[in-house]
């Protein structure tokens, strides 16, 4: 049986109440009392309802095979409800919801779901980026007042078709968006019936990374077909630049013909069947088993540099079986792993995972979720890893 998708669900349940009644935003106590006081409701309830049934829809039965991690109560547990099933609460707000709890629920699910989306406005994402590393992947769903920044869908049904995309192998790249939020100039006034208009200033906070969804064809260069050859060329200008030479650290390459065009660009004499190495210092390891890989390991930080094969879609256990088990444990996946390799020849997989068949059922569980696969120079596509039937 495959994992599904692993999702972090948090809701500010207070988002958007001060938008309706004038407030310009809703965070801080005041703004939110003075909300109630004018009868008015939060936006977030109904926007994460209309995502939910969305995805519903559009899955059907398949929508039980989404896992779900979340926060207790209004900040995620009751809006999934039954949906919960086989899925974990992982905490909840010990008061009323505060902007602290969702940097708390942020920082416990960030390290186990594939995306997290994370229900608000602008004064949401920075507090959701106070609790992240700085490789998880975001998707904020709008709901809030203040929606300035980049990491937001255009709606809820729009942040659904993204995860419909992850689910279904669509081509869905990353990229980094920004956090915005007002630099108000003046303090709202609350007693005069209405608040004042604050400034519009707005400030960065930061960046988090953003799934992108997008058609093969849009990203086809010369007229909507790839050609590879120059996608190899772009993937190794990528590598020469982004993996700066580090007196500690050895580089592995995996088999297969992309790999070995990688391999001859770095100065090794490599084999197309072959797992080889470049040592620190310089050194050229060629040919090695899996025990001697697992010795570098020991030995160096490693960066593995592998590719998929076309069509069938393996990843780990078919003609790169040197990289063991034993190896595998000893690298971090994926911070230490680049996977190489076209659009067209994710094209081939019609939209099916990439596999993980390493003799090690818990391993291939472990490493199952969303991988980034670098495709050109600076361009990269999420596409779902899994361990198979």
């Amino acid at each position: 049986m495959t994992r599904g998708l692993r999702l972090g669900l948090i809701v500010n349940p207070i988002a958007g109440i001060g938008g309706a009644v004038g407030l310009m935003g809703s965070d801080g106590e005041g703004i939110q009392r003075e909300a109630r006081a004018r009868a008015s409701i939060p936006r977030s309830p109904e926007r994460c309802a209309a995502f939910l049934g969305f995805l519903k829809a559009e899955l059907g039965p398949n929508f039980d095979g989404l896992n779900w991690l979340t926060w207790g109560g209004s900040m995620g547990a009751d809006h999934l409800g039954q949906d919960l099933q086989d899925s974990q609460v992982l905490g909840s707000a010990t008061t009323t919801s505060s902007g602290q709890d969702t940097t708390d629920a942020a920082r416990a699910l960030a390290g186990k779901v594939d995306l997290l989306v994370f229900v608000g406005g602008d004064g949401t994402a920075r507090d959701v980026l106070q609790g992240i590393p700085d490789d998880c992947l975001v998707l904020g769903l709008p709901s809030g007042v203040k929606m300035h920044s980049g990491v937001f869908a255009i709606s809820p049904s729009s942040a659904a078709e993204v995860v419909l995309g992850l689910v279904s192998g669509g081509l869905v790249g990353r990229e980094l968006r920004e956090v915005r939020d007002y630099l108000p100039t003046a303090e709202p006034s609350l007693g005069t019936g209405r608040a004042q208009q604050p400034g519009v200033t707005t400030k960065t906070y930061g960046e988090m990374w953003v799934p992108q969804a997008s058609g093969f064809v849009q990203q086809m260069k010369v007229g909507g077909k790839e050609d590879e050859g120059l996608v190899v060329e772009e993937i190794i200008a990528h590598l020469n630049q982004q993996l700066p030479e580090r007196a500690d650290q050895a580089l592995v390459f995996a088999p297969g013909s992309t790999c070995l065009a990688i391999k001859e660009a770095f100065g090794l004499s490599g084999s197309l069947l072959g797992c080889d190495a470049l040592l620190p210092g310089g050194e050229a390891r060629t040919n090695l088993t899996a025990q001697e890989l697992v010795h570098i390991a020991e030995g160096y930080p490693v960066k593995l540099i592998l590719s998929f094969t076309r069509h069938q879609g393996f990843l780990l256990g078919r003609g790169n079986q040197q990289l063991c088990e034993a190896f595998l444990k000893r690298i971090a996946w994926p911070e230490d792993v680049i996977v190489v390799g076209s659009r067209t020849k994710l094209s081939s997989l019609e939209q099916r995972p990439l596999l993980l068949d390493t003799g090690d059922r818990e391993l291939d569980d472990a490493l199952s979720g969303l991988m980034p696969i670098l495709t050109g120079f600076e361009q990269s596509l999420l596409y779902r890893v899994d361990c198979g039937g």
